[in-house]
């Protein structure tokens, strides 16, 4: 009954064009020249047959599972899929025992773990010692940085790959594939102008995405002469509209890159770095206090006033929430962007702080210290100590005796 039921289900199958068209060969791989062209180091060792444990990084729909999979072909072995969304330590000691049976067999096996960044410490870790005697290899995929999401132990162990997102010409031949298999399984069909340089656009890089979309479109589509047309107007009806990609790693990039443009005063692209954040869900909270660090640490006392108009935006943000938090935060960016920068408070306190820890830590001098109490003038405390605001001409000692003549800020 159970063999019934499975053969029902998978006739019962629609599978994704985007599966269906999944490369079969390393070269008809496309989109990542860099990773795959001839003699990279990737493919000479591939056409050696030697295989190594690493972790593709990339963003959605740049081919990580593909390539893991063509790598498997290209070696002839034994192949595991693994998603860190789904598996835990269980999995992976089935796994290893599949790896030995295999290796008796004298065929190795790559484990491919899909979302790698999503396993704990405790998961990660149990992956350690069969990667140490050679039972398996790891090829790990990621979306989030490896340095952030993946234990050291292990990365000391993978090499880390990064891949890009698909370049506009390959994901155009992509799309072009989609439309060839469509038209040859199904209906003739007939694209109106502006259709592929759209779908190329809104998939921002990532072929999965881009060819999801071919698929419903084709099929959405009005039939006319018994052709399917496609035409913008349809793909923007199935798209709606897609969320803006952010990783972390993309928190930290659009953060840094929104701070530099500040501080670069570029009122310009510290906007579009607002909206991105904004676009994506950013806690409009933490832009605030981005523009507050920007605002003391880059504009400082060249224009004053930036601080006060930053730590107003961030109280408007909590007053007002988005969407209308937006414009008092943009008001406050290109007020902080286009203002002068100094960054002398930061560079004073920060070689202040430095000359401290490193043992230049010496006491006040002693017409500086506290004299309220009975007994201080007894020890020689606040004795010679003279009243700025009746002498204000008198020159007088501030700075420990060991650092007289220090400078922290400029003149």
């Amino acid at each position: 009954m159970n063999n019934l039921f499975t053969e029902l289900e998978n006739q019962n199958k629609q599978i994704p064009l985007a599966e269906i068209l999944r490369p079969k060969t390393i070269e008809d791989f496309l989109g990542q020249s860099n990773v795959v062209a001839p003699n990279s180091p990737i493919l000479n060792l591939l056409k050696t047959n030697r295989l190594f444990s690493l972790i593709f990084w990339g963003t959605p729909g740049c081919g990580k599972t593909t390539l893991a999979r063509l790598i498997a072909t290209k070696t002839n072995a034994n192949f595991i899929e693994l998603s860190a969304v789904t598996s835990g330590v269980k999995d992976i000691k089935d796994a290893v025992d599949k790896a030995k049976d295999a290796l008796r067999a004298g065929q190795k096996t790559i484990l491919f773990i899909d979302e790698i960044h999503r396993y704990s410490k405790t998961q990660q870790d149990a992956l350690l010692p069969h990667l140490e005697n050679g039972t398996l290899f790891l090829i790990g995929s990621t979306t989030e940085n490896p340095s952030f999401q993946v234990v050291p132990a292990l990365l000391s162990r993978l090499q880390v790959v990064r891949l890009n997102a698909i370049d506009d010409k390959s994901m155009a031949s992509i799309i072009k594939k989609g439309f060839t298999y469509l038209a040859t399984n199904y209906t003739l069909m007939e694209c109106e102008s502006g259709v592929l340089d759209f779908i190329i656009n809104i998939a921002r890089g990532d072929a999965r995405y881009a060819l999801n979309i071919v698929e419903n479109a084709y099929f959405a589509s009005d039939l006319r002469d018994n052709k399917r047309i496609l035409t913008v107007k349809i793909i923007e009806e199935i798209c709606q509209q897609r969320n803006t990609r952010y990783s972390q790693q993309e928190h930290y990039d659009c953060a840094s890159a929104f701070q530099k443009s500040l501080r670069g005063s570029d009122p310009d692209a510290a906007i579009y770095y607002l909206a991105k954040m904004i676009a994506a869900g950013e806690d409009p909270r933490f832009i605030a206090r981005r523009l507050i660090t920007c605002a003391a640490e880059d504009v400082g006392n060249a224009d004053p006033n930036a601080l006060n108009i930053a730590l107003n935006a961030h109280k408007a943000v909590e007053l007002l929430g988005l969407p209308e938090g937006r414009i008092p935060l943009a008001q406050a960016v290109i007020y902080v962007a286009r203002a002068p920068k100094s960054n002398e408070a930061c560079m004073a306190i920060d070689t202040a702080l430095s000359d401290i820890s490193q043992g230049k830590d010496f006491p006040p001098p002693m017409h500086l210290r506290d004299a309220h109490y009975k007994d201080a003038k007894n020890y020689g405390f606040g004795v010679g100590y003279v009243y700025s605001h009746d002498a204000p001409d008198y020159e007088q000692q501030f700075m420990p005796d060991e650092l007289v003549g220090r400078k922290y800020t400029q003149e």
